[in-house]
C-alpha cells in the first residue's frame, strides 16, 4: 500500500499506485512571479532577476513538469525503497534554492583575520589576491567561480551569485586557501574564515 510523504509547507504532495509496481510521489511548487522555468532535456534552466540557474535533475527517477500551479516534482521509485521521501523532500529543496536564487540570488560573507602580518585583498579577474599572508612574497590565490562575484570590504570578502551551490563552493575554496598546517591554531589564528554562509540575499539588496 502506497504511503503519503509530507514535503513540508509550500509544497502540495501526494502518492498514488502506478503500473509495473511503482509508486509514484508528486509535489508541486509554487513559482513566484517574474520567474521563468524552462526543462531542457535532463536540466531545468531558471531565470529571474537575480540571474539564470542551470541544473541536472537525474531522469531515470525523477520528472519535471512546469504545470499551471508551479513546478511538479516526480519520483518514479520502487513501492517500498525507503530513500523515497528523502529524495522527493531534497528535490524540494533544490527546487526552491534554484527559484530563490533568480529571484534574490545569495550571499556569503567572510572575514580576514591577520594577528601577525596585515594581509592586502584584492579582486583581480576570476581570483581573489591574499599577500602578505603570514608574510609570505607570494600571493596565494583562490578561484572565483563563474556566476560568482566578489568584492572587498574592509576585512571582510563578500560574495554573491544566483546559484547557492557556487556562492558556497567559492567561500569554502577561500577559507582552505589560508588554512595554516603546522602551526598552532592558538597562537597562530591568521586567515579568512567564514562568518555568514550562503544565505537569501534580502529583497533590493
Amino acid at each position: 500500500m502506497p504511503t503519503s510523504t509530507e514535503p513540508g509547507p509550500g509544497a502540495a504532495a501526494a502518492a498514488s499506485p502506478a503500473t509495473s509496481g511503482v509508486l509514484r510521489q508528486q509535489a508541486t511548487i509554487e513559482i513566484p512571479d517574474g520567474i521563468e522555468v524552462r526543462l531542457e532535456g535532463r536540466e531545468i534552466v531558471v531565470t529571474g532577476p537575480a540571474g539564470a540557474i542551470r541544473r541536472s535533475f537525474p531522469v531515470e527517477a525523477l520528472e519535471l513538469r512546469r504545470v499551471a500551479a508551479g513546478l511538479e516534482v516526480t519520483l518514479k521509485l520502487p513501492p517500498h525503497r525507503k530513500k523515497a521521501r528523502a529524495l522527493l523532500n531534497t528535490w524540494i529543496a533544490h527546487s526552491r534554492n534554484l527559484l530563490t536564487g533568480a529571484q534574490f540570488g545569495f550571499e556569503a560573507k567572510l572575514k580576514s583575520v591577520a594577528a601577525h602580518f596585515p594581509m592586502k585583498l584584492q579582486v583581480k579577474e576570476n581570483h581573489l589576491l591574499i599577500e602578505n599572508f603570514l608574510g609570505e612574497k607570494f600571493p596565494r590565490t583562490a578561484e572565483i567561480l563563474p556566476g560568482v562575484s566578489a568584492s572587498v570590504e574592509g576585512e571582510f570578502v563578500l560574495l554573491r551569485g544566483a546559484d547557492i551551490e557556487l556562492v558556497g563552493r567559492c567561500a569554502a575554496t577561500i577559507e582552505r586557501t589560508t588554512h595554516i598546517r603546522n602551526y598552532d591554531p592558538r597562537v597562530f589564528q591568521d586567515g579568512i574564515y567564514i562568518v555568514e554562509r550562503a544565505h537569501p540575499r534580502e529583497a533590493g539588496g
